[in-house]
């Protein structure tokens, strides 16, 4: 069986569900994936140039968060 094949099937399981516990630890298990899936993927060396010279222009044209700004935000997000 395919990997479009295996998603259509989950997606109509998926629907069949009636559990909130269920759709709950789908969802934390999709979103803990996504995270795995984005932060082990390696930049390449072209990526890495590119957000290099785009903070450089950031910076350039003012486009910053002072650390105690960042602080303060952060506080407010508990």
């Amino acid at each position: 069986m395919d990997l479009q094949t295996r998603k259509i099937l989950f997606i109509q399981e998926f629907l069949k569900l009636e559990s909130e516990k269920a759709i709950s630890h789908l969802e934390k298990l999709l979103q803990k994936e996504a995270i795995e899936e984005t932060a082990l993927k390696p930049m390449t060396i072209k990526q890495y140039q590119k957000r290099i010279d785009k903070s450089i222009k950031d910076s350039e044209n003012g486009r910053l968060t002072e650390s105690i700004q960042l602080m303060s935000e952060i506080e407010k997000w508990s």
